[in-house]
């Protein structure tokens, strides 16, 4: 995901494969936790390809297909990372940010064609990225930030991607949809 031409082939390999793509869902994502003054080039550029120019590229194969149905779902995963950061990830930050940015023009320039655009911005998911990141007690530490004092499953994911990628979620485009227990909700 993170070389454009291999994003590419990936777009025309799905289409070969099932004929048609209604639904977009860029889940693809790193983090690479360094101080801005430490955040490397190389690494600058690994996370901007895959965090965002993946997006990008996979939107950009796949809409003239959905214009052409005049229906389709674009669903970006950004982060709450991208509405607030924490010390040492400000490129993870920069890319989850921009895509709510995606995911607003995106939706003006493909709403007349009936396609949604959104982003879903989880919080503290125990998936493996976070869990290789953080210690025991960060993780903790985490847990006890949400509302709700505990890491959302994965599958807790399930319906609200379900309800942007359904009929049910038809006039919601351009918003980001917060799954994160609660944790910015949270002050102190």
């Amino acid at each position: 995901m993170t070389r454009r031409e291999q994003v590419l082939r990936l777009a025309e390999a799905a289409v070969a494969a099932l004929g048609k793509i209604d639904i977009l869902v860029n889940n693809a994502g790193a983090n690479l936790p360094q101080a801005i003054d430490e955040v490397r080039d190389d690494d600058w550029e690994r996370l901007l390809e895959l965090n965002l120019t993946s997006c990008m590229v996979l939107s950009r194969a796949l809409v003239p297909g959905m214009k052409e149905r005049r229906w389709g779902r674009i669903i970006h995963i950004s982060s709450i990372m991208g509405l607030a950061s924490t010390a040492g990830r400000s490129a993870y930050s920069a890319t989850k940010s921009a895509l709510l940015g995606l995911a607003r023009a995106g939706a003006m320039d493909l709403g007349p064609y009936g396609i949604t655009v959104n982003c879903l911005a989880p919080g503290p998911f125990a998936t493996d990225l976070p869990m290789s990141l953080l210690g025991p007690e960060a993780q903790k530490a985490l847990a006890a930030a949400t509302a709700l004092g505990r890491w959302g499953r994965p599958e807790e994911l399930a319906g609200p991607a379900l309800l942007l990628a359904s009929e049910a979620g038809s006039y919601i485009t351009g918003a980001v949809l917060l799954v994160d227990g609660g944790t910015l909700a949270k002050v102190f």
